[in-house]
Parts: C-alpha cells; structure tokens; sequence
C-alpha cells in the first residue's frame, strides 16, 4: 500500500516560490513521461486498476518502470493505493510505447505483466491510453521526502506537493505548517493524475 500526501498549488507562482524556499534541499530532478495502457475490452479499468509505463528522460541514465496500481483513495490530500512496481529495459518500454500490443511479450518476462494476465484475463491485447509528462524535483527536509509536480497535460498545467509517508498527517502538519508560514497558497488535491489525464480537464 502506498500512501501519499497531496497537496494542489494554485499556479506558477506558488510553485516557483516553493522551488525557490525549498533550493537548499533539493537532491535530484527527473524528467517523467508517463503512459497509460488498458486491456482492448477495458478490463483493467473496469476494476478500477492502472498499468503505467513511467519513461525517466534522465541524464545520463534513462530508466523505465512498468506500475500496476488498483483500488485508489484520497480523501483530504492523503491517498491510499495498492501498487506494484518494476524496472525493464528503457527500449522495451520505449516500443511498448509506440506500439501497446507489444505488451503480450511481456508476460513472460515481466512480473507485472504476468499479474495483469492472471488477475485482469486480457486475451484480447492491449491499447495505449496515451499519457503526460512531469518535472519532478525532489527534496530531502526536516526527514521527509518531498517531491514537486509540474505536470504537463495537454489542456493545462498541473502543480502538486507529494510525500510519501508511513505518517502521513505527521507529514501533513509540518509540511502544511511550512507553506502557510512562508504564505503558500495550497489546497487538497481531490485527483489522481491519472483522474485528471482521463477527465480531459483540470479540478
């Protein structure tokens, strides 16, 4: 189960002044494209279940990790997900990308694609649901794992706080504390990105 605290800035500006607050804490950015794929019957959406391919456009290594995510919760900024994560070769992530139906030759080779098989019963392949990509810059402050979202969609710009805790309205209060005291404006996401990327528009 992963949890995480999520918390929605307003605009650039909020996002450019954490940036600037959080500098001295900063230890590593990555450059995201995220891609979505779903059974060609929609049989993972139809339980409410994920399957990413998470490209990491980083120098001067790439990296790619295939996610199953299911039975998604957030309620007051905190999200609750079952999640499963691998790492595979950046070039087979890259052609399952351009072509979902390569995703069939995964199943033996991959953990995760055998799961989605056994659990999901896709014998009709795959379809890409298309994606988006995030710059994520990532701080270490006050024992707490930080990571600053600018997600860009097609139809706007998201900016999100996420923290992924074992103590997540431990990491709520200090976190929530920091921003209202350096006067960011911040509000509870009420949606994954995923919700968000399938919605076609911003909450």
């Amino acid at each position: 189960m992963e949890i995480e605290l999520k918390l929605r800035l307003p605009n650039s500006h909020s996002h450019k002044t954490l940036v600037s607050l959080l500098t001295p804490f900063h230890t590593k950015t990555h450059n995201q494209h995220n891609n979505f794929f779903d059974g060609a019957a929609g049989e993972l959406s139809a339980r409410r279940a994920v399957l990413r391919i998470r490209l990491y456009n980083d120098r001067p290594i790439a990296r790619c990790v295939i996610s199953l995510k299911a039975k998604a919760e957030l309620k007051e900024g905190v999200s609750r997900v079952e999640e499963d994560e691998e790492e595979i070769d950046p070039g087979i992530g890259y052609e399952c990308v351009t072509d979902p139906t390569r995703l069939t030759g995964l199943i033996e080779s991959s953990r995760i694609m055998k799961r989605v098989k056994d659990e999901f019963f896709t014998d009709n392949g795959f379809v890409g649901l298309g994606g988006f990509k995030n710059l994520r810059h990532v701080y270490e402050w006050n024992g707490l794992v930080i990571e600053l979202d600018e997600t860009s969609f097609e139809f706007g710009t998201l900016y999100e706080v996420e923290c992924e805790s074992s103590e997540p309205e431990k990491a709520k209060e200090l976190i929530e504390g920091f921003l209202k005291e350096n006067g960011v404006d911040y509000s509870y996401s009420v949606a994954s990105k995923f919700a968000i990327f399938r919605a076609g528009k911003l909450p």
